[in-house]
């Protein structure tokens, strides 16, 4: 199924995505011409790979591989993380560590898929984006920029990364 191009069937589609505002999303792509279908896929996504508030046991997974597969790649996660249990670091404070790492990382890389920022002069031409692409991969519609300026609205607590307020 294509995307769709009227607001109306847009706000079917973002309130079926689980869009917060689904009526703004789909305005914003019917008016503007922002793809943001693709920018709130993309976003939703990512903070899929971000553990939730109250999920440590990626934790105990990183542990429990890490003695299995002491010299993989990443591995140095389960030792770190199991070195801090046994200092009495809390895993409620271990998450909240990595689920903000994650964010500004998403941050961090929504913000450089507008494009290079420091690019030598003599490479002046150098530039990419994120894009929908057709069944060939070649780039159509408008660029899917701006992903930096959503990335805490996705936050699911809706606290957009602030702390907590029970301690």
């Amino acid at each position: 199924m294509p995307i769709p191009s009227s607001e109306a069937e847009l706000v079917e589609l973002f309130r079926d995505l689980g869009a917060a505002a689904p009526e703004q999303w789909a305005r914003s792509q019917a008016l503007e011409g922002i793809p943001q279908v693709l920018r709130f896929l993309f976003l939703k996504g990512a903070w899929e790979s971000i553990p939730r508030e109250d999920d440590s046991k990626w934790i105990d997974r990183a542990i429990a591989r890490t003695k299995v597969h002491s010299m993989e790649p990443y591995a140095g996660l389960g030792l770190a993380l199991e070195r801090c249990r046994e200092r009495g670091v809390s895993d409620r404070d271990l998450n909240e560590i990595a689920r903000c790492l994650q964010a500004q990382m998403l941050f961090s890389i929504g913000y450089l898929l507008n494009g290079p920022v420091d690019v030598p002069e003599r490479l002046e031409d150098v530039s990419w984006g994120l894009f929908q692409i057709d069944d060939e991969g070649k780039p159509i519609g408008r660029r899917i920029s701006g992903l930096h300026e959503s990335v805490l609205a996705f936050d699911p607590t809706g606290r957009e990364m602030r702390p907590r307020n029970d301690g």
